[in-house]
């Protein structure tokens, strides 16, 4: 008895190191445990909270946002961030879904742009900030709906190759650039899997899932967060919000990201 639980034992140890690679390459899909997670996504709070801000009366003014032009006329939400970046003539810009909302709740409902800017991006385990939730209200308007980011006017175009040239560019103390981590597949920093934007399937994931909730933070981040979260950790200088740098690599990306289906909010780490 005693030499066959001794061969159970060797039997039992070489299945469970037959088994190992498999067990383990199942463990690091980390990418199983994100889609569980949607399922409930703590994210959806936040649509809720930004439909509330978007119809409020607020701001010195106290007008709603209502009359807010995304794109597709006053007021209209459905499919309109799936078209952002776009060049916006009454600003005679390309705006993001982020620095759009800078416009309208400056212009429409007359709240300070400076103090918007300092509040936009929450403290890790907070309410969020008002431009976060609505970033993602928005955004959930498109859910279901294709990414179609066009290049028709000139300044959408010239603001998408000053997204692929920074997205190329090695830069800073570290020679560093998105393509770097971002320009091969498989690859990973610690548990964190790096997506690969310069392949469609990549670009449609970002293009598709932001404002997403980070479970890190325990909060909704958006693409502006995102981006100075990349620029940080390259070690460059920090990047303001919703200028024409993070414009620029947003319609880059987007505009990559054509034809993904719109499924916000999305799940990281």
């Amino acid at each position: 008895m005693k030499r066959m639980r001794g061969s159970n034992l060797i039997l039992g140890a070489a299945l469970c190191l037959a088994m190992a690679p498999s067990a383990l390459a199942q463990g690091n899909d980390l990418s199983i445990g994100r889609k569980m997670l949607m399922e409930d996504n703590p994210g959806e709070l936040w649509i809720d909270q930004g439909k509330d801000l978007f119809h409020q009366k607020r701001g010195p003014k106290n007008v709603s946002l209502e009359q807010c032009d995304f794109g597709m006329g006053s007021g209209k939400l459905e499919g309109a961030a799936a078209r952002l970046p776009r060049y916006f003539a009454d600003t005679d810009r390309v705006e993001d879904l982020e620095s759009r909302l800078l416009t309208c709740m400056t212009r429409l409902q007359g709240f300070d742009r400076n103090q918007l800017i300092k509040d936009a991006i929450s403290a890790p385990a907070s309410r969020g900030s008002d431009i976060e939730a609505l970033a993602l209200y928005v955004t959930s308007r498109s859910n279901g709906m294709k990414v179609n980011v066009s290049l028709s006017h000139k300044k959408e175009f010239d603001m998408y190759k000053a997204g692929e040239y920074l997205f190329y560019r090695r830069s800073g103390q570290t020679d560093f650039g998105c393509v770097q981590c971002h320009g091969e597949a498989d690859k990973r920093i610690r548990l964190q899997d790096l997506v690969h934007m310069t392949s469609k399937a990549g670009a449609q994931e970002v293009a598709a899932s932001w404002p997403a909730y980070r479970g890190a933070h325990y909060v909704v981040r958006t693409m502006q967060w995102r981006l100075n979260d990349c620029v940080w950790q390259m070690r460059l200088p920090d990047l303001k919000y919703a200028t024409d740098y993070s414009i620029a690599l947003t319609t880059y990306l987007n505009r990559q990201g054509n034809d993904a289906v719109m499924q916000v909010p999305g799940f990281k780490r």
